[in-house]
């Protein structure tokens, strides 16, 4: 018997990203409660500020993450909710990406920037198979 609802498991892509989701929430939470501990793993300056600011960006992923994987577990989540989380995994592969060249960060967190990267486009696949989905509910329920 499956934790998770029939209609996530049977659908590989869904349940990749209530996955991806439920990891964004335990690394969100690694960063907001240890961020000095997190940034050291990532050869970056851990002062004051920059613990701040870490913990604030692993609040977000928290409550990105959370939204994802509960947006995923109702039966029809609206394709909007992944559009937003894949914008949101775009921009931390951008960032993450500049932090590299900018020698704020070890190369280490390139394969945080490609995973995100890789997030945001299976995200923006789902919400497109979504809409899709929806567009053919709103079509059949106006043929009637």
């Amino acid at each position: 018997m499956s934790v998770l609802p029939a209609h996530v498991t049977r659908d590989p892509l869904r349940l990749v990203l209530v996955l991806i989701g439920g990891v964004t929430v335990l690394t969100g939470a690694c960063q907001l409660f240890a961020p000095g501990f997190v940034l050291d793993r990532l050869s970056a300056d851990s002062t004051g500020i920059s613990r701040h600011l870490f913990a604030t960006v692993g609040m977000f992923m928290v409550v990105v993450g959370g939204l994802l994987v509960q947006g995923l577990l109702t039966p029809a989540p609206p394709p909007y909710l992944l559009f937003w989380a894949g914008l949101q995994k775009f921009g931390a592969f951008v960032l993450v990406g500049i932090g590299v060249l900018r020698d704020l960060f070890a190369a280490l967190a390139l394969l945080v920037a490609f995973f995100d990267l890789a997030t945001a486009l299976l995200c923006w696949l789902m919400a497109r198979r979504l809409a899709s989905r929806a567009g053919d509910l709103h079509t059949a329920g106006a043929a009637r």
